[in-house]
């Protein structure tokens, strides 16, 4: 088996992100990055990226200049055996190596991996999982990930419209938090009072400003300790992305100063280093690798193995399509201790709605998927009507 083509694919929903001061659901993003691998046995592999998918499409055709580290990745892959994952990992890996060994480079690179072990799957008739080596679980536990509404009293109607839906574990994040500590409590605060005391409820704080006239949002180390007593009052059960991805004795500092809360981070970081350095230096309690741009499952493996050796917890970033939920959902079967999935609630359905059958919550969790591959087939009639490039 051959690759014969590696596309890359940007869909614009034609809705911008939404004010972080509105109280209504998140749209989300507005362009989504895909990546299809095709092989001359009829046999193709999905991903989506979180990424910015112009520049990623770029890097994917980018032309031919015939030095090794200036390539795209269609030029790594074309004519190659997808199921040499590993080679295929190290070798794109390498002809992407003066530009793209972070950021966006690694970011589509990662999505190539996943489709990889998408192809892999449907040559041998296996889900992921499989060919991971583990499944200790059916279902895995989600989470609403929803941004922060800007009052108390909205947070409480968003609170009791999760539940309304099936949801026992809510995560708020960005939006207006992060810049009044007063404010940031009333909501946590309201929050629990409409929750009561056997929902989790997360906080992701992001570590910069999600408005584009003021992109900063900054927060000293003992602030943010002080922040942190207050949250493990209400019981909240992680602080998520609170500092920039490589202040890594920031992490640490902070983490010393907790008992019950969690500190999770690494949604925004690649390769296992650096998340042996989160885990080591950071002290973080949960590991949060996105597959779609920490290396893809290859590296997502590794890290997942790193939180079992150290006995902390991973727990997968997955905010976008069901192609992210699926791999992540594979990663959690793999992990003797999964914690949660993380479940787009946004509201622009292209999302939610990007496979013929969605991944669905029942009872607050959602099944493993069985099927070969990744388990979700894309319906590429949804693709063609939002393809912009």
């Amino acid at each position: 088996m051959k690759i014969t083509a590696v596309e890359a694919i940007v869909l614009d929903t034609g809705k911008n992100y939404s004010d972080p001061a509105a109280a209504a659901e998140a749209h989300g993003v507005r362009f989504v990055s895909l990546l299809k691998i095709s092989t001359d046995e009829g046999i193709t592999g999905w991903s989506d990226i979180e990424t910015q998918p112009h520049v990623g499409k770029a890097i994917v055709d980018a032309p031919s200049s015939g030095v090794v580290g200036f390539e795209s990745l269609r030029s790594a892959l074309i004519g190659e055996d997808p199921l040499e994952r590993e080679r295929l990992w190290q070798k794109g890996y390498r002809y992407l190596a003066y530009y793209g060994r972070q950021g966006a480079g690694m970011q589509m690179l990662s999505g190539a991996d996943i489709a990889l072990w998408d192809i892999a799957g449907k040559a041998f008739g296996q889900p992921v999982w499989k060919l991971l080596g583990a499944r200790y679980r059916e279902r895995v536990n989600v989470y609403a990930s929803t941004l922060f509404r800007p009052t108390p009293a909205a947070m409480q109607a968003a609170v009791a419209d999760y539940l309304d839906r099936g949801f026992r574990a809510i995560k708020f994040g960005w939006g207006v938090f992060g810049r009044d500590p007063a404010l940031d409590l009333d909501l946590v605060r309201a929050a629990r009072a409409e929750a009561g005391p056997n929902v989790t409820l997360m906080v992701d704080a992001g570590w910069y400003g999600v408005a584009p006239a003021n992109p900063f949002r900054e927060r000293s180390l003992k602030e943010w300790i002080r922040v942190i007593r207050r949250l493990e009052e209400l019981d909240v059960f992680w602080l998520e992305d609170f500092l920039h991805p490589e202040n890594f004795a920031g992490y640490g500092a902070v983490a010393a100063h907790t008992t019950t809360l969690r500190t999770a981070a690494g949604e925004q970081l690649a390769g296992l280093a650096d998340f042996a350095r989160l885990a080591d230096e950071g002290k973080v309690d949960v590991l949060q690798p996105d597959l779609s741009r920490c290396g893809g499952l290859t590296v997502g493996k590794q890290i997942a193995d790193l939180a079992v050796r150290k006995q902390i917890d991973c727990a997968p970033h997955a905010w976008l399509t069901d192609l992210l939920k699926a791999a992540s959902l594979h990663l959690n079967a793999y992990l003797p201790n999964a914690l949660f999935l993380e479940y787009n609630v946004a509201s622009a359905s292209l999302l939610n709605t990007l496979c013929k059958e969605p991944l669905h919550m029942v009872d607050g969790a959602v099944s493993v998927p069985s099927g070969p591959g990744l388990g979700v087939e894309v319906d590429e009639d949804v693709v063609a009507r939002f393809r912009v490039l």
